[in-house]
Parts: structure tokens; C-alpha cells; sequence
């Protein structure tokens, strides 16, 4: 007699999974609701308001923001030719940096996933994770001591008769490339680890060597993994400001005028904060075509 109360409480909730059982479609749509809800309000609203703002106009006397359509500041972004310097520019930092982190994440990535022992390479892995876990801001002021002037670049190079870098494009794009090396070494980690050795095995059967065997078998079944990677640190240099603030001297990216803008000219702020998104936009859809968004 006592089981049958809970049997009839637990009859709602029963009903209830079997409903979602039987109905998976039903099942998958609540669980996507609430973050696709998030989504659509806070981040598409968000660049919905961005870019319907890049249209409106500022009073060149009280410097507030008229809500008039508008195409004069696209128009100013692609015929003053600071704007497209600086456009320019940054994109010529985002490829710099993600280059630079594919050339040095694939030996490291190679090295952990491929030559280190077994039970090392969980720590390798974590060990290549802990810069993430500590502040922005700590690393790129630590970037800034060590690139100073008599810093450590200074003294480390002193003996070649060299000097450091200093606060600069070069010094921007070493630290972004430091800051976002993760995200390129962990993809290609996962790639060289589900690589099949026998697939090594037999082209070093056929006689092919290492550069053949790297060209003809890795390459091609890493690339995805690599592109994937480039996502994360294209998007992430395109729009950064903060470490060329602190490091890039009077370098100036989209992120610095647009930053430069907020407060003075908020619709040319907001038109040129539309670049970074179609210039991201346009790379995703690039990167598509090798597979790289199936490898996130």
C-alpha cells in the first residue's frame, strides 16, 4: 500500500520522460531553446544594433549621435586612406600571428602527441594550458618588462649585438602570438594523436622519407585540425586592442581606433567595428571549405 502513493507521484515525471523518449526532436528543441534564446538577444542583438548604428551620423558641433540613415562613414572607411591603412594592417597582424603560431605549434603539437611518453603527455597538455589559466593582463605587462628597454630581450640579445624589439608591431605580434598559441597547439595535438601509425608505417614501406611521408600523409590529414586552430587566432589578433595598446607603441589597429572612437564619433566607431566581422566572416567561410569548422 505505501508504494502506490509514489508510484502515482512519480507518474507525472514518468509521463514526462517517456514523452521526451519517444520524441526526440521534442527533446533536442528544449534543450537548445535557452541557448539559442541567448544567443539571438545578447550576441546577434548586439551586432543587429552595431551595425544599424554604423549608419547613423554625428553632429560635427555637439557630438551627438544623429539617427539618420547614412552610407558617409563606409564611404570615409574605404576613401581615407588612414582607415585603410589600418585595416590593412590589422589583417596583415592577424595572418602574421596565425602563421606564426601554426610554424611553431606543429613541433610542439608533434612532440606531445607523437614522440613524448604516454603518461607524459597528459601533463604536456596541461603544462601547454596553464598560460590560459592566468590573467590577460598579467601576461601582456609581463611582455612589456620583457621588451623594454635594458629588459630581458635586451640582455639576451646583448651578447649577439642585438637589441630587442621594443614597443611596436614587432612586439604586438609576439605577444599576440604568445597569447593565442594554445589554441593553435591543441587542435593540431588532437589531429597528430589520432593520426594511425600504421599510415607512417607504410609509407616509410614504400621508401618515402620524413619530408616525403610529412608532405604526402601528415600534411593533408592535419591541415583541418591547423585551419581550425586559425580560427581562434585570426579572429582573436583581428580584435584585439588591449595588447597593442600596451605594447604596439604608436602602432594603431581596428581595435585602438575603434576604441579611439567610442566617445567622439559612436556610428564610425560602430562602421568600423562591422570590419572585423565581415573580414572574420568571410575567413570562416574560406575555412569551411577545408573542414576546419567540423574540427571545432
Amino acid at each position: 500500500m505505501t508504494s502506490l502513493p509514489q508510484a502515482v507521484g512519480r507518474s507525472p515525471v514518468r509521463r514526462l520522460a517517456g514523452t521526451l523518449h519517444r520524441r526526440p526532436r521534442l527533446r533536442l528543441s528544449l534543450l537548445l531553446t535557452a541557448p539559442l534564446l541567448w544567443l539571438a538577444v545578447l550576441y546577434l542583438g548586439s551586432l543587429a544594433v552595431l551595425f544599424v548604428s554604423a549608419f547613423w551620423t554625428t553632429n560635427s558641433f555637439t557630438s551627438e549621435v544623429v539617427k539618420v540613415w547614412s552610407t558617409d562613414n563606409f564611404h570615409q572607411l574605404l576613401t581615407t586612406p588612414v582607415y585603410r591603412q589600418v585595416i590593412l594592417r590589422s589583417v596583415g597582424v592577424a595572418l602574421a600571428v596565425t602563421l606564426l603560431c601554426a610554424v611553431i605549434a606543429f613541433p610542439v603539437a608533434f612532440y606531445t602527441a607523437r614522440i613524448a611518453r604516454p603518461e607524459r603527455r597528459p601533463l604536456l597538455v596541461v603544462a601547454i594550458l596553464t598560460p590560459l589559466w592566468a590573467s590577460y593582463l598579467v601576461k601582456v605587462y609581463a611582455w612589456r618588462l620583457i621588451l623594454s628597454q635594458g629588459g630581458l630581450a635586451d640582455w639576451a640579445l646583448k651578447p649577439l649585438g642585438l637589441s630587442g624589439p621594443g614597443y611596436g608591431l614587432v612586439a604586438a605580434i609576439i605577444a599576440l602570438t604568445y597569447l593565442w598559441l594554445p589554441y593553435m597547439i591543441l587542435p593540431i595535438h588532437t589531429a597528430l594523436e589520432q593520426l594511425p601509425a600504421n599510415l607512417l608505417d607504410a609509407s616509410a614501406d614504400l621508401g618515402a622519407r620524413a619530408g616525403r611521408t610529412f608532405r604526402s600523409v601528415v600534411l593533408p590529414m592535419v591541415l583541418p585540425s591547423v585551419a581550425a586552430g586559425s580560427v581562434f587566432t585570426f579572429s582573436l589578433s583581428l580584435g584585439d586592442y588591449i595588447t597593442v595598446q600596451i605594447v604596439g607603441g604608436k602602432t594603431q589597429l581596428i581595435g585602438n581606433v575603434v576604441y579611439s572612437n567610442i566617445e567622439l564619433n559612436l556610428p564610425m566607431a560602430a562602421a568600423l567595428g562591422t570590419v572585423p566581422v565581415v573580414v572574420i566572416v568571410v575567413y570562416l567561410l574560406a575555412m569551411r571549405r577545408t573542414g576546419a569548422l567540423s574540427s571545432l
